[in-house]
């Protein structure tokens, strides 16, 4: 059996792909399959979250093993017909570290196999992939932590600060009493 599922980017505008994929090939294969289709970059590090209904996560499945033990399950243990076992079932994929794409995917259908296929293949396309990850869009604009100076103005700690505003710790501390730290003159004797 094949097993079509729309995975759609992250992103304020329609962006997505059908990708029909045989349902004994892995997660693995399902992420080669979204790279080509979106035309990703690089080995970037990914994870498949598998999600309930409700899109909490009920496991994650990277592409290599993190684990300090070497026996976490990772794409290539997992077969999409296991990941995906019922229409509606869904998934995000995340690719890259510094620039995140972030992708929903869900199963769409499941069809019959088309005799001399290559799958993973991209059968629907919609939408124009950006080039650089697009940001997360939470509909407010950010303002930054620390609100910039205007050019026209003048910062100067003496505008903040007065003097005497500090008082001095040790005030009770006399210089003249420190060590004197000079160095000594080295022993002609010692160089023999």
């Amino acid at each position: 059996m094949v097993y079509k599922i729309r995975v759609i980017l992250d992103t304020k505008d329609n962006i997505f792909r059908d990708i029909e994929i045989k349902g004994k090939q892995t997660l693995w294969n399902l992420h080669l399959g979204i790279k080509s289709a979106f035309s990703l970059q690089g080995e970037e590090l990914s994870a498949f979250n598998l999600l309930e209904s409700d899109g909490t996560i009920i496991k994650s499945v990277p592409l290599e093993d993190m684990t300090d033990e070497g026996d976490g399950e990772i794409m290539s243990d997992v077969y999409i017909d296991e990941a995906f076992a019922n229409e509606g079932d869904r998934a995000q994929f995340q690719y890259g570290l510094l620039d995140l794409w972030e992708f929903f995917c869900e199963l769409v259908e499941i069809v019959d196999e088309k005799p001399a296929v290559n799958y993973p293949i991209t059968v629907f396309r919609f939408g124009a992939v950006p080039l650089k990850a697009p940001g997360k869009s939470t509909g407010k604009s950010k303002k930054p932590v620390m609100p910039l100076l205007d050019e026209d103005e003048d910062f100067g700690f003496n505008d903040d600060f007065e003097e005497g505003d500090f008082a001095d710790e040790d005030d009770d501390f006399d210089d003249d009493d420190a060590l004197d730290f000079a160095d000594e003159p080295l022993d002609d004797d010692d160089e023999d």
